[in-house]
């Protein structure tokens, strides 16, 4: 019985993601204004990638709105933000995982420039 249990557990899981792999990782924006840019790039580091509001239809991501990722392998981020008020902020170590939303709340906007 046991060993049944164990084998279920493993194949939803493996099901799990299998089936996240086929959904678009995506940003949900919890902030207060809507973001004309947002790059990601490797925790640490400055080597931000492309600007991924370029994947909307708009140009940018209302709040509430959630914007499809592209080209970020699973990993953790910093993310850099401007939004439409002209603030620029850079969020610290955003956990990105393959079919899964990620979100940025305004509270955690301490670290920017007006």
């Amino acid at each position: 019985m046991r060993k049944l249990a164990l084998t279920t557990l493993a194949l939803l899981a493996a099901t799990a993601a299998v089936l996240a792999e086929g959904r678009p990782t995506r940003f949900w924006n919890l902030t207060r204004y809507v973001i004309s840019e947002f790059y990601l790039a490797p925790a640490g580091t400055e080597n931000w990638g492309p600007n991924q509001c370029q994947n909307d239809k708009d140009g940018t991501v209302d709040p509430d709105e959630r914007l499809r990722i592209t080209g970020v392998a699973p990993g953790t981020y910093d993310a850099k933000l401007k939004d439409t008020s002209g603030r620029i902020c850079v969020v610290r170590n955003v956990a990105v995982k393959t079919g899964e939303i990620f979100s940025i709340e305004e509270r955690e906007l301490t670290s920017c420039t007006p």
